[in-house]
């Protein structure tokens, strides 16, 4: 069975991102690395870099330390670039020094962590950058890795992105299904509002009826779901204000800023999470005083 230490980080994170790098730590090491069991002595140190392979930007640097300081206490992990800022190829965003065991037993549940949410950031500075001049607000959706849903969440704020609902628990989102169940917008509001009163409300708004339809009902924020560029400006004229309006639907770097500019308050993309492309980062030893007589595994 994985044990591991009390944790000592310069930041506090949710528990639900501690129990990911738990459960991480404990599929990746299982009862034990059995490679540096065999052949790592157990008093052996290493000093190494984390250096990003490519640009981008940083996101997960606190969960690495947590990752590494979690196996071992005496780790010393040194940050060189902050949550949420740019990174240049080959440069350093971090520094570690310590037990060599726990250093190489982290290493790719660290580096899976630093590199799946740097990627995740970066892509959603592309989505900002690509609106900046606008009113438009750039949001994630529930489409990210099943357990990773706040690690996720957190990157896409550190890369200037904002967050939609984190579940099903916590506001009522009255989409197409929802619709179709209840027979009209009118009575699916009814029954949420009966039920749910105190949550806040979205409804999906698959045409500019239903947009109409949502506002005479006094709901005040409507997803418009896959409309085109014209459809969702009409829109946007004739909510003037009385409800804050989403794009929602085959959202890309290519189109964004024209679905920005038709004066929608949110943008809301999916692949943010659900096709990450993570940064390339990796761990170079740079010192190591491993190579004494090899342990056996009964030592670890």
């Amino acid at each position: 069975m994985l044990q591991v230490q009390a944790m000592d980080t310069e930041i506090s994170l949710a528990p639900e991102i501690l129990s990911s790098i738990e459960a991480a730590l404990g599929e990746d090491i299982g009862a034990g690395d059995a490679t540096s069991c065999a052949i790592v002595p157990s008093d052996a140190n290493l000093e190494g870099r984390i250096v990003s392979r490519e640009s981008g930007i940083v996101a997960g640097v606190s969960l690495a330390r947590t990752v590494f300081q979690w196996l071992d206490r005496r780790v010393r992990f040194d940050s060189c670039t902050n949550e949420g800022q740019p990174v240049e190829a080959s440069k350093t965003i971090a520094e570690i020094s310590g037990p060599a065991r726990a250093i190489l037993a982290g290493e790719r549940t660290a580096l899976n962590f630093l590199g799946r949410m740097s990627g995740i950031a970066t892509l959603t500075r592309q989505f900002v950058d690509a609106v900046s001049g606008t009113s438009a607000k750039i949001l994630d959706t529930r489409k990210t890795a099943p357990n990773l849903r706040s690690c996720d969440k957190m990157a896409v704020r550190l890369g200037g992105g904002q967050n939609h609902r984190f579940g099903l628990y916590d506001m009522i989102l009255i989409k197409d299904n929802h619709i179709d169940s209840a027979g009209s917008i009118t009575e699916a509001v009814k029954r949420a509002r009966r039920h749910g009163p105190k949550l806040d409300m979205e409804v999906e708004a698959r045409t500019l009826a239903e947009v109409a339809e949502s506002l005479d009902l006094g709901v005040t924020w409507i997803m418009l779901d896959n409309m085109g560029l014209d459809e969702m400006r009409r829109a946007v004229a004739l909510a003037h204000g009385r409800a804050r309006l989403e794009a929602s639907g085959n959202v890309t770097l290519a189109n964004v800023r024209e679905i920005a500019e038709t004066g929608v308050d949110y943008i809301s993309v999916g692949a943010l999470t659900h096709s990450v492309i993570a940064l390339d980062v990796s761990l170079i030893v740079e010192k190591s005083d491993t190579r004494q007589a090899a342990p056996t595994l009964n030592n670890c």
